[in-house]
């Protein structure tokens, strides 16, 4: 990356560089982003001291008054060492006030702590006194009676051997459902073997007696994985039960349950994720246990707070309260293109049970502040970003009224473990796009039509926020979002908005039945089109979400035969790849190059084919559902359940600045229920470019804190599995 000069500072400024000769050939580079490339990944900073990143340096507010050098660091742990090579240490450091030095080590990162090479000036090699997989690099600088800002940059350990390649631990070749299969569901599952021919399977109940058997179905090899596999099917095995296991080729699958309710508390969970993502309100340890916290941003130090957040400078003059919302995922950022497509996934979930006569969505008890207030829980947490989503609308009188600002965040990236309450950042609202104005317009007008039971003012007010915000979004039709507006927070760029004019004209039209947003309808190019891509939808792509609910809110939108036809054949499209994919799944993107959050466009297809069981009530759009289910819960090529306390193996050490225990053990592991984002072929984050390079589309996960292009939680992607679990759940 270009990064300017460093600014003037005082004169006693501290720079120590150890400059060496340019690497040879066979150096191997032991530090993981030391050039701190858009972000600070996967260094750390002593608790309660976030790292940001400024101009390029990673830098911490050293606080006066500590007693040791150790008492504040920054460093990167396992770092590989072996005993008798030769390594060369060099980096930048910079700092702010005369009378500070800093402390570079590298040591062992387990007590006791040992310190093997202390870097001083024209002492640029050291020699490893031991092998060790889990040494450290650090910069201690605390021990000073005033406080004062270092920056460190450029950092380097070349020496020493390629760290080994790393090879995920997949356990057992038969890959299962590690949760449950429902008794009149689809059962299938992928032994991965050398053999060609077919194999003999058993199922074997909790006490090892076979009750079903068979022969294995070989599928080839099979190019999302790079496996040779064959299919299991054992559907024909009715009864309910626990710790069933399959075994073939000399095999024993993990065990699974057979279960009618088997997804009633999945359902629960990934709708309970979203209250522990709140900003702005206290989380109530005695609804979630383990996972309460004070109220993050909300103006009370260190937060600077969202209760009056000035614009970036130049975007504006004024200053909005943004306080509540969701946390968007890892980070502490909240967006509205984000935002908008999870609440419509969550409104629609309700709707579609509403309009079925399901109870199911309606009845969650979500354990919330909120319940017993006579509103569905479900409408309760969504109704939490909503009111965040009309908080973004740039005021009547002032420049762009009308339209919504794209994003609020901090201004500089900070690193991990960080609690909310505990983010020292000035927050930014960013310009105004025609994206997150059309997001707000859509999301607006479905509250308006599905709050107005509950709380009619709201729904008159989110309506008129609704009609204000489409009609600017017409007169501003082309403010886009930019790509390089990515310090401190996410792009979310978007340039191509016809999807969400259409989006929010259908939903405008559902709710107040008016011409002008049924002409928007029908003359929208993408009513007749096939908005249906490799992923169904998501925040950048939204025309399916207007066109899914056309298809189920009664109307009298001409043509609406054809909108719901176009739905079927789109479920259709996703049930050929679920059936010509050897694990079933309903994802097939152009050159097997799966993309960030995968498991969310996986869910997401799944809810296409959910549709198409709705409004058909051919059984095979359930199976491929279900079958869907069992890939995200086990049966796949890394043998792992993507959610959080469901399966024996599961993600465990998503991304977040909270839900941070593998940093720090005295915070908790993500709640059950949450999703990880899953495989995601380019791997973006450097932790798992240290460990994937390479990799074949399934194999591009890992399951660390560290990776945030492969193993985050967003709320946009907890919102299909919330849809798709509550779907699931119906299907005794």
């Amino acid at each position: 990356m270009i990064r300017r000069p460093l600014a003037a500072v005082s004169a006693g400024v501290l720079l120590t560089a150890l400059v060496a000769a340019p690497a040879r050939a066979d150096e191997i580079e032991q530090v993981v982003n030391g050039g701190f490339d858009g972000t600070t990944d996967p260094w750390w900073s002593t608790s309660g001291i976030p790292m940001t990143l400024d101009d390029g340096r990673a830098c911490i507010d050293v606080p006066g008054g500590t007693t040791n050098r150790w008492d504040v660091a920054i460093g990167q742990n396992d770092i590989d060492l072996v005993e008798g090579e030769t390594y060369r240490f060099t980096f930048d450091t910079s700092g702010s006030t005369d009378g500070h030095a800093v402390r570079a080590i590298v040591g062992d990162a387990q007590a006791p702590y040992d310190t093997y090479f202390e870097a001083a000036a024209g002492q640029d090699t050291f020699t490893a006194p031991v092998s060790s997989d889990h040494a450290q690099v650090a910069f201690q600088v605390g021990g000073g009676a005033e406080g004062w800002r270092f920056c460190l940059d450029d950092v380097s350990l070349l020496g020493g051997v390629p760290p080994e390649v790393y090879q995920p631990d997949t356990g057992p070749r038969v890959r299962v459902n590690q949760v449950a299969y429902l008794p009149r569901g689809p059962k299938n599952a992928t032994l991965v073997t050398d053999a060609q021919t077919a194999l003999p399977w058993q199922l074997r109940d909790e006490r090892g007696r076979v009750v079903a058997r068979g022969r294995t179905d070989p599928r080839g090899v099979d190019e999302s994985s790079g496996q040779n596999v064959h299919r299991i099917d054992f559907g024909r095995y009715h009864r309910s039960g626990s710790g069933f296991t399959l075994v073939a080729d000399g095999e024993t699958s993990r065990p699974f349950d057979i279960d009618a309710d088997a997804y009633d508390t999945l359902r629960t969970d990934a709708l309970k994720f979203f209250y522990t993502q709140r900003s702005g309100i206290a989380i109530d340890d005695a609804l979630r246990p383990g996972y309460g916290r004070p109220a993050g941003h909300v103006d009370v130090a260190p937060n600077l707070g969202d209760g009056a957040v000035p614009c970036q400078p130049g975007v504006c003059d004024y200053t909005l309260d943004v306080t509540g919302g969701w946390y968007d995922a890892g980070d502490h950022g909240k967006y509205v293109v984000n935002g908008g497509i999870s609440v419509w996934q969550m409104l629609n979930e309700y709707e579609r049970s509403s309009l079925r006569r399901h109870a199911g969505s309606a009845g969650i008890d979500l354990a919330i502040p909120e319940s017993g207030n006579r509103v569905p829980d479900i409408l309760d947490e969504a109704r939490w970003e909503l009111d965040f989503l009309l908080k973004m609308q740039v005021p009547a009188g002032e420049p762009y009224a009308g339209m919504a600002h794209h994003k609020i965040h901090d201004e500089n990236w900070t690193g991990l473990p960080l609690l909310p309450h505990l983010d020292p950042q000035q927050r930014q609202l960013h310009p105004v796009s025609t994206a997150a104005t059309l997001n707000l317009a859509a999301t607006a007008a479905q509250a308006a039509r599905l709050y107005r039971r509950y709380d009619r003012a709201f729904a008159q007010r989110a309506l008129a926020a609704s009609r204000t915000a489409y009609a600017a979004a017409l007169a501003h039709p082309q403010m886009y979002a930019s790509p390089d507006d990515g310090v401190g927070g996410g792009t979310y760029d978007d340039d191509t908005v016809t999807d969400e004019f259409y989006w929010a004209a259908a939903e405008l039209y559902l709710t107040t039945g008016e011409r002008q947003y049924a002409h928007a309808v029908l003359e929208s190019p993408l009513h007749t089109a096939d908005v249906f891509g490799p992923g169904a939808f998501d925040w950048k792509n939204t025309a399916a979400a207007g066109r899914l609910d056309l298809a189920l809110v009664p109307s009298r939108l001409p043509g609406r035969d054809a909108v719901r036809r176009s739905v079927v054949r789109a479920a259709d499209k996703y049930l050929a790849i679920a059936r010509a994919h050897p694990y079933g799944v309903p994802y097939a993107p152009p050159g097997n190059m799966w993309d960030w959050g995968s498991n969310s466009a996986i869910l997401n297809n799944m809810t296409v084919m959910a549709y198409g069981y709705d409004l058909t009530h051919r059984a095979e759009y359930r199976d491929g559902v279900l079958e869907g289910m069992d890939y995200l819960l086990g049966r796949n090529a890394l043998n792992r359940s993507y959610v959080t306390g469901y399966g024996e193996v599961s993600a465990q050490n998503q991304h977040s600045r909270w839900y941070a225990h593998e940093l720090d053990p005295a915070l908790p592991h993500p709640p059950d229920g949450t999703l990880a984002g899953g495989p995601n072929s380019s791997i973006q984050d450097p932790y798992a470019q240290s460990k994937l390079t390479g990799c074949v589309a399934q194999f591009c996960y890992i399951d660390d804190i560290q990776s945030w292009s492969t193993n985050e939680e967003t709320i946009n992607w907890n919102a299909p599995l919330a849809w798709v679990a509550a779907f699931a759940a119906e299907q005794h």
